[in-house]
């Protein structure tokens, strides 16, 4: 298994993220579209993982995708740790914190910008920051 530079037990993920954050960043859960608050956030920022902190996202990469998530085109390099994720009779790149191994989301090949990536992201994932 992994190891990662931020490692809790379940018990004390589950104590600091409280239900929904830890369905979702620690069990691989998926918030339900267009309810996240930061689908359509756009204020000038950066983006950390809810779970450590770490910085995954500039404000300038994100985008309106319509997908019903929060939605970017690039990650702070080194941030994310890609892994295939084979579930549902699909096959899709599952991103996680590259910093405490908690799930984000999946990243597609179809987004609108020139990097061609779309980074989808569970609102319960991240947390903003001015």
């Amino acid at each position: 298994m992994k190891k990662y530079s931020v490692e809790k037990t379940e018990a004390e993920w589950k104590e600091q993220l409280g239900e929904e954050r830890y369905r979702v960043l620690r069990r691989k859960g998926t918030e339900a579209p267009h309810t996240g608050k930061y689908n359509l956030h756009f204020e000038d920022g950066e983006y950390h993982c809810a779970a450590c902190h770490a910085k995954l996202f500039e404000s300038n990469t994100k985008f309106e995708s319509g997908c019903g998530w929060p939605s970017f085109d690039e990650a702070i390099e080194g941030s994310i740790e890609y892994v295939q994720d084979k579930t549902f009779g699909m096959i899709r790149t599952e991103i996680l914190c590259a910093n405490c191994g908690s799930h984000l989301g999946h990243v597609f090949d179809d987004g609108p910008t020139e990097s061609g990536q779309r980074y989808c992201v569970n609102s319960a994932s991240i947390e903003f920051t001015k």
